[in-house]
């Protein structure tokens, strides 16, 4: 049986059990060797889903289960965007990502518009199409700024929220131009969208808190606030393509409305951070990296041509952004390398403009061929961008956001009271009912760098000795152990007799 069931074992693989385990050994290996080649996590998952994908080794299909976990990859993305972000500054500093946004669509867009149009010779609506590929980008990125702690840094709030201008406004653009080819762009169409967009972000930003609190204040079970985050995340991605707009803007928005109500440090934060960094990112990663095929590149010059011209002028726009920013707002150089490794990443919308725009026809040859709005040309020279910018992105952008995280450590170091006693909480603890929210609260008040300094103490009544004594204290400080470990957390238990009775 054995010998049968390997001679039924063909390419690319059908065994969704077999498919599964391939993909977790290549998030699990690929990045730790490809990382000797100082390649970076990131574009390691997308060289690897490329190899293995259809265009490569064709070891698995680009099927409807990677394009699920991708889509929920990029909107956890989106959505961790969202929900790290300090809303304090992001509040202070909402007039300043209103104006990057902006300046950073308009600079990318006109020029996209103006490279398409009088260099690779498209017409008005194409070139207006390619101008969005250009205006929109993805935060491929922010996985690793969230790791390595630094998403409260002004550049990255700046950019973060910035992302959600450029995005809305590059798919207003798409949308946009996909009524027009179709005939659809009528006054009807503005009405519909306006009070689309009004209904759905009151829902989310006001509704769906009040929801959180009342679900959060009765349910304390970790797996139930876990699933139930998830739901509204998603169901917000959902209202916002109802609306009219890109399901990430509702991730975004949902990860926005949750924000205050999910402690950084919190065990539900941990979570949320575990299942997006093993799972749900690295499928999207991968699912990119499956588009790819680089056979198409040598087939065609047109290809080749298209790909170094929207590279070069996208990559040209995104770092004049970024420039600007530094220099308006008085950034390091490494903030403005992160900046540009947050914005010059394109991927899931650029992807889904260039096939709106390559299935969207307007009109037939003589010889009966459709006529496109993007022909193939621009469609696997788009893939390309894709690798190319990613890959750019993802180098600069972990440079800078690495030297940052850096500079952190050593202001750190050299404070006055670096040579202080080090941090130490103790949590006393007699009722297992309170013990989870005792060990959360205790994290909750540590300083984010202290991993070690949480101690639960549970003292007994020293005239009453015995078993039942010492098991009620081993039950306790066990659950106080799991509970901080679920949060990367060490807590050490200490029982004691109080001997002063």
């Amino acid at each position: 049986m054995f010998l049968n069931g390997l001679t039924e074992i063909t390419l690319p693989l059908k065994n969704p059990v077999l498919q599964f385990s391939l993909i977790l050994f290549i998030i699990l290996f690929v990045p730790f060797f490809l990382k000797r080649l100082r390649i970076p996590s990131l574009i390691s998952l997308i060289i690897a889903g490329a190899v293995a994908g259809p265009h490569g080794l064709n070891l698995m299909l680009r099927d409807s289960s990677i394009i699920l976990f991708g889509t929920v990859g990029l909107l956890y993305i989106m959505f961790l965007a969202g929900l790290e972000i300090d809303v304090a500054d992001f509040k202070k500093n909402s007039g300043k990502s209103i104006l990057f946004g902006l300046y950073t669509f308009l600079i990318s867009q006109l020029l996209g518009f103006f490279v398409a149009l009088y260099v690779l010779g498209f017409s008005l609506l194409s070139s207006v199409l390619i101008g969005s590929i250009f205006a929109s980008h993805t935060l491929i990125v922010y996985p690793v700024v969230s790791r390595l702690g630094i998403a409260k840094d002004k550049a990255v709030n700046i950019a973060v929220g910035g992302t959600m201008i450029t995005d809305t406004l590059a798919l207003l653009v798409l949308a946009v131009v996909a009524g027009s080819s179709s005939g659809e762009l009528t006054g009807a169409f503005w009405i519909r969208l306006l009070i689309g967009i009004t209904i759905f972000s009151l829902i989310v930003l006001l509704l769906f808190p009040f929801i959180a609190r009342w679900f959060f204040k009765r349910f304390d079970d970790s797996v139930l606030q876990y699933l139930f985050v998830l739901g509204m995340v998603f169901f917000a991605a959902f209202l916002a393509e109802v609306a009219g707009v890109e399901a990430i803007i509702g991730a975004f928005l949902g990860g926005l409305s949750l924000n205050r109500l999910i402690p950084h440090t919190s065990a539900l934060m941990n979570r949320i951070r575990f299942a997006g960094d093993a799972i749900f990112i690295p499928f999207f990663l991968i699912g990119v990296g499956m588009l790819i095929d680089f056979r198409a590149f040598f087939k065609d010059a047109e290809t080749i041509k298209v790909a170094l011209v929207i590279t070069i002028a996208a990559t040209v726009a995104k770092y004049f952004s970024a420039w600007i920013t530094q220099k308006i707002y008085g950034f390091s150089l490494d903030q403005r390398r992160l900046i540009f490794g947050l914005i010059s990443a394109h991927a899931a919308v650029a992807l889904a403009t260039v096939l709106i725009g390559y299935n969207s026809i307007t009109g037939y040859t003589l010889d009966g061929d459709p006529v496109r709005l993007l022909d193939k040309s621009v469609l696997n020279g788009t893939i390309l961008f894709i690798l190319v910018t990613c890959t750019l992105a993802s180098i600069v952008g972990e440079k800078g956001a690495q030297n940052i995280a850096f500079a952190e450590l050593a202001d750190e170091a050299s404070s006055p009271d670096v040579h202080a006693a080090p941090e130490r909480i103790l949590i006393p603890m007699n009722d297992v009912k309170t013990v989870d929210e005792l060990v959360n609260l205790g994290i909750t008040i540590k300083s984010p760098k202290n991993r070690d300094g949480l101690f639960a103490l549970h003292v007994a009544d020293s005239t009453n000795p015995g078993g039942a004594v010492e098991k009620h204290a081993e039950k306790l400080l066990e659950k106080a152990v799991i509970t901080a470990a679920s949060t990367d957390n060490d807590l050490t238990g200490v029982f004691r007799y109080d001997t002063s009775v």
